[in-house]
């Protein structure tokens, strides 16, 4: 680095975890800086001796490693975590290994919910695409079950008081079908938890399925199968950079084909 930065922004670009995450860690005393306990709001420029949780940074990633963000088409039945303590399965075991950082997804997605999952080894970015700051769009095809009315559309777009507070749909489009059939794409411009789920069963009507189609400017592609992963090329990261006033990066690697978890060539680019 050739300016000092702020030390919790140089670990979080490092893929060490989210800013806040980091904050709680330098109060915590579990960061040192030259062998002195770190304080929010330090700076660094890279030159000195960083060790988190005991664990010594390599210099070369704090510069940063290549920002690298990648779609994951998430089926039912993944956790959108870590570990779990009942052992079910988490969308991080079907990821590629990074050589540096680890992968941090961008908002989640309960475990009924599939559809488009980003994830990111550069905190910075995820810490801002999920931040309330950049109204980031969030675009979900729901199937319901239920008769719905004008009137009740009218409500879901006006506000809805939830037990954590008063939430609405930005918009609200049908797409066809009847009775347990019906299809909506909605809107929305935050990610609370089973937000889209809550929102319509305060009206007494059932999501039967529900599937994130967008996240930002960033669509699901039609060709990436459930439990795929790909890449996001160059052009691609850039423009979700610059959704949230970020300064686009280096080149990012990009795949050239879908992997799919638990196939060959997935196995393959896991080793």
């Amino acid at each position: 680095m050739t300016t000092d930065e702020k030390l919790q922004k140089v670990l979080a670009r490092a893929g060490l975890g989210s800013r806040r995450e980091l904050e709680e860690r330098i109060r915590a005393g579990r960061v040192l800086v030259n062998g002195e306990p770190a304080k929010l709001g330090d700076r660094v420029t890279g030159e000195e001796k960083i060790k988190v949780d005991g664990r010594l940074i390599p210099a070369q990633k704090l510069l940063g490693p290549s920002r690298r963000v990648l779609i994951y088409h998430k089926p039912v039945g993944e956790l959108t975590t870590r570990h779990d303590p009942e052992g079910r399965a988490t969308v991080f075991k079907s990821l590629p290994r990074l050589n540096n950082g680890r992968w941090i997804s961008i908002g989640r997605l309960d475990i009924n919910t599939l559809g488009l999952l980003l994830l990111t080894n550069d905190g910075e970015l995820a810490n801002r695409l999920m931040h309330p700051r950049y109204e980031m769009e969030r675009e979900y095809a729901v199937r319901i079950f239920g008769e719905v009315t004008p009137a009740m559309l009218s409500r879901l777009q006006a506000g809805v008081e939830l037990e954590d507070g008063t939430a609405h749909f930005e918009s609200i489009e049908a797409r066809g079908g009847t009775g347990g059939n019906q299809w909506f794409h909605v809107i929305l411009k935050e990610g609370r938890r089973r937000e889209v789920r809550r929102l319509w069963e305060s009206q007494g009507v059932t999501v039967s399925r529900l599937i994130r189609v967008r996240y930002g400017p960033i669509r699901l592609p039609e060709d990436l199968q459930r439990g795929e992963w790909r890449f996001l090329d160059r052009s691609a990261v850039e423009v979700l950079c610059r959704a949230v006033d970020l300064e686009p990066e280096v080149e990012v690697q990009t795949s050239p084909k879908p992997r799919r978890s638990g196939s060959g060539k997935a196995r393959n680019r896991r080793r």
